[in-house]
């Protein structure tokens, strides 16, 4: 039986059964968009493993990524996220977390939802790319920079085109997986469904 073909980044069993699952697959559920905000914002800097081996850490601390209780969060649960070894314990990220869950309930508002609102800048269906080599996948893209201008005029912080784009290929927004990988089809098919 011929080994399995990912994508060259998944090499650890963390990735592997995050990229296998997870990336890449079209998000349209409010709660899970917002954890991939705070998770991606929360990478910068770092490598996505190290997110994915405090995901449950965050999930805890966050309140399972409600933000409706993280918009809520004032001096005394920064201190105590400060605390926490589970998370990355920069203070700009966590309260980054925290402004960003307030301008979130805030395009919920306006938008009935904020899948409503993010997925515009893909036209409502996930770009299908057809990348050969990881080398040929781009950090950002016109997309990803519309995209982080609006959510900083919206307040966001921590949204660059850069995690813009990250975020974009983990809610599936995009199709990074390469051609030869043995995902790629079938979150393309899924990105066909009504």
């Amino acid at each position: 039986m011929p080994p399995i073909k990912r994508c060259g980044w998944a090499t650890t069993e963390l990735a592997i059964a995050y990229h296998d699952v997870e990336w890449g697959v079209p998000l349209h559920d409010d709660r899970r968009l917002f954890e991939f905000l705070v998770l991606d914002a929360a990478q910068a800097g770092l490598s996505w493993n190290t997110i994915l081996q405090k995901r449950d850490a965050y999930r805890k601390a966050f309140h399972a990524f409600d933000p409706v209780i993280v918009a809520d969060y004032g001096a005394a649960e920064i201190k105590r996220l400060m605390a926490d070894a589970g998370i990355v314990r920069n203070r700009l990220k966590i309260e980054s977390a925290v402004r960003n869950a307030r301008a979130f309930l805030a395009v919920q508002r306006e938008f009935r939802t904020f899948d409503a609102y993010i997925w515009t800048f893909v036209g409502g269906h996930p770009k299908q790319n057809r990348w050969r080599t990881l080398t040929q996948i781009p950090a950002k893209t016109a997309e990803s920079d519309a995209m982080s201008k609006d959510l900083k005029h919206r307040g966001f912080n921590f949204v660059g085109s850069t995690i813009c784009y990250a975020f974009m290929q983990a809610a599936g927004m995009v199709n990074d997986h390469l051609v030869g990988c043995h995902r790629y089809q079938a979150v393309g098919e899924k990105s066909q469904l009504p």
